[in-house]
């Protein structure tokens, strides 16, 4: 998505106050890093301009906001995740393991250091900024959603499930995954789980779908 943009004019996105340009990706790249480095409070505008090697004014021509920037690179990540989730992912493997594969892929991106940010950001300023809900719920559980449906969607043609709502079975199952370690997350109880309690959800979620829609 970003990288169609090199060598392009620079152009406005309306939707979210953007413009893009030939250095878009080396502003992007630079705020990942600080940003993963520092916090969304604790990265200072100057920090990223030097980090990506661009001038402020370069930056601030990119992206108007922080909250913009932070979001842009957030959107970016989500992105990237369920493109690797995808990839590997074997449109004839079993239904389980397939649903395996991908639950220990929403877990990780949740428990993430970016994906707590995040959520954290979009919670505190939902009120003044609405967009970024927005944007986040597009690039992180719409995303989910509409990959899983699409797998499921020739599981079901394959005879392997019976579903009759394919988004509705895709949120459910995505919700499933975040059983006890959402909230704990959320709430600074022991945010980074160990991988066996990671595995137990995970396949408590599989179990539990395939008990619904299995065949």
């Amino acid at each position: 998505m970003v990288a169609a943009c090199l060598g392009m004019r620079e152009m406005n996105d309306d939707s979210h106050g953007i413009r893009r340009g030939r250095k878009f990706d080396q502003v992007l790249a630079g705020a990942r890093e600080v940003f993963l480095r520092d916090g969304f409070e604790g990265a200072s505008v100057d920090d990223i301009a030097r980090v990506a090697g661009v001038s402020k004014a370069t930056l601030y021509n990119y992206f108007p906001d922080k909250r913009l920037l932070f979001m842009e690179v957030a959107r970016a990540e989500c992105r990237r995740a369920a493109d690797e989730a995808e990839a590997l992912i074997d449109d004839a493997a079993p239904v389980a393991e397939v649903l395996r594969l991908a639950g220990e892929r929403i877990v990780a991106f949740a428990q993430s250091d970016l994906g707590q940010r995040m959520h954290r950001l979009c919670v505190a300023e939902s009120d003044r900024f609405p967009a970024l809900g927005q944007v986040f719920y597009e690039s992180g559980p719409q995303l989910v959603r509409e990959r899983l449906a699409v797998y499921l969607a020739k599981a079901v043609a394959r005879g392997e499930v019976r579903i009759d709502d394919l988004n509705l079975a895709a949120d459910q199952f995505a919700q499933l995954c975040k059983a006890d370690l959402h909230d704990r997350a959320v709430f600074g109880i022991d945010p980074a789980r160990a991988p066996r309690e990671v595995a137990r959800v995970v396949e408590g979620a599989v179990a539990m779908f395939m008990a619904r829609y299995g065949v």
